[in-house]
């Protein structure tokens, strides 16, 4: 994704920034609150070159499988040494992409958590994210192995379809489940803040996806402080 934006020489120095800018906030937060336990995770996605003014993959700038395995090997090993305490997979959504980004997150021998993405097919059921093809979510929880994945849950996804994502990732995987949604819109380059969804009516989803078994919880793209406070007022509800 950096080299067509002209940073392909500063991959490494802009993840590490990132890194130590979340080991430094919690360095900050355990300083206020000692017995906080806190873990930082590492974000891998398959994205790929996307088309300007939407949100779809450009077709034509879609990297080799090989260029992609290495990227991923790039980013995955970049993250572990930086001194991530896990991988997570961001944005699973794609049949082809998703093996080669796992395969370079457990290649790192550090705990990973796989998080796929969906969307509604015109007919109403709740599919992979892909905007290409109608991929059942099943194409997609069946890539994830029987061992070597901590957490599976579903992400960067409106939270009207995480129910049944999840419900849909059960079928599949036996482990802990997440959620993190997303409120808005994604037009090349710019998230669009439009119809962001009230920290309250959050609040009401987290509730429901405790019931259908999630136990991670959190927030994505157009999601502020205030819905994260909306999280943790669910995760501690009686």
């Amino acid at each position: 994704m950096l080299t067509p934006a002209g940073f392909a020489d500063r991959v490494e120095e802009i993840n590490r920034i990132a890194v130590e800018a979340a080991l430094r906030a919690r360095e900050l937060a355990t300083a206020k609150w000692p017995s906080r336990k806190i873990a930082v995770a590492g974000s891998l996605s398959h994205m790929v070159p996307v088309a300007a003014g939407t949100a779809k993959v450009d077709q034509d700038r879609v990297p080799s499988n090989d260029e992609l395995a290495h990227a991923f090997g790039e980013l995955a090993n970049i993250l572990k040494s930086s001194g991530v305490d896990h991988i997570m997979l961001e944005m699973m959504y794609e049949p082809n992409r998703v093996p080669l980004a796992l395969n370079a997150a457990l290649e790192t021998g550090l705990p990973v958590w796989f998080g796929m993405s969906a969307r509604r097919a015109p007919d109403g059921r709740v599919i992979s994210f892909d905007q290409h093809q109608e991929i059942a979510l099943g194409e997609i929880t069946k890539l994830i192995p029987k061992s070597g994945v901590d957490v599976a849950g579903v992400m960067h996804t409106g939270a009207e379809l995480i129910s049944d994502a999840l419900d849909a990732l059960r079928k599949n995987f036996a482990g802990p489940l997440s959620a993190y949604p997303d409120s808005g819109f994604f037009e090349m380059p710019d998230w669009r803040f439009v119809d962001v969804i009230s920290p309250e009516r959050l609040e009401t989803f987290f509730a429901e996806w405790f019931k259908h078994g999630a136990q991670v919880i959190g927030g994505c793209c157009g999601l502020t402080v205030d819905h994260i406070h909306a999280a943790s007022r669910a995760a501690h509800a009686p």
